[in-house]
């Protein structure tokens, strides 16, 4: 569907956090996993690497698996031997990203985030770029709240916006995954996937009510983009 009046409408708004808002310089990426393929006795390929940080290939634990790695051991060496303050310093903001939550927030829409960011990385990411006072509510997902697409996480965002979930009012969640989108409708809200990768770079098409490769496409209150809204600036409806 083109942007147009009626993304201004929505009553509050969610996004993911990695590769929606934020995204990490490459070579941290990389760093990483050369230490865990050495703690794993198993080296990863660029292209691995940009599969499993950036969830092209779905989900995660699945990939790993159909590569014949154990996903729990994986992920044990990762957060063992990632430093979340070295991963905060490595964080930047989209460009994008940082003009649609700051005219969000001057037009006093509610803003929330559900993430699969662990808090013990989220929080030094959040205080480092000092986005904190623009989120209303914060979710990360964990096994007792579940993953997205699960809508739990989503309802619990909702509930610290002060909104009831059964009966938000008309809200949307952005993400950069399929699995924003699923949550999204699974929680009875729309779905906005910004394409930070390529359909062909991402080996699928994500389907949405909204897809944009860029947040500067959307219509939103108060145009905090400051400029003309694209007529048909390749954001579409599957």
């Amino acid at each position: 569907m083109v942007a147009d009046e009626s993304t201004a409408a929505y009553d509050f708004w969610l996004f993911d956090l990695d590769g929606t808002l934020v995204d990490v310089e490459w070579s941290y990426t990389r760093e990483m996993f050369d230490r865990v393929g050495d703690r794993l006795g198993r080296e990863f390929t660029d292209r691995e690497a940009e599969i499993i940080w950036h969830g092209l290939g779905g989900a995660r634990d699945s990939q790993l698996r159909e590569w014949g790695i154990d996903a729990d051991a994986f992920w044990t060496a990762f957060h063992d031997l990632e430093d979340p303050w070295a991963r905060a310093e490595a964080t930047y903001l989209h460009d994008d990203a940082a003009a649609l939550v700051s005219g969000l927030v001057s037009a006093d829409r509610p803003v929330g985030v559900v993430t699969h960011c662990q808090e013990f990385l989220a929080e030094p990411v959040i205080d480092h770029l000092d986005v904190g006072d623009w989120f209303d509510s914060f979710v990360s997902c964990t096994h007792e709240t579940g993953w997205k697409p699960d809508p739990t996480p989503v309802r619990r965002a909702i509930e610290g916006l002060g909104l009831d979930p059964d009966r938000p009012g008309r809200g949307v969640l952005a993400g950069d995954g399929a699995s924003d989108v699923g949550a999204a409708w699974n929680a009875g809200l729309d779905g906005i996937h910004v394409e930070r990768h390529s359909p062909t770079r991402r080996g699928r098409c994500v389907l949405a009510d909204y897809r944009v490769s860029s947040f500067v496409e959307l219509s939103l209150p108060g145009d905090p983009f400051d400029r003309d809204v694209a007529a048909d600036g390749g954001t579409v409806r599957d």
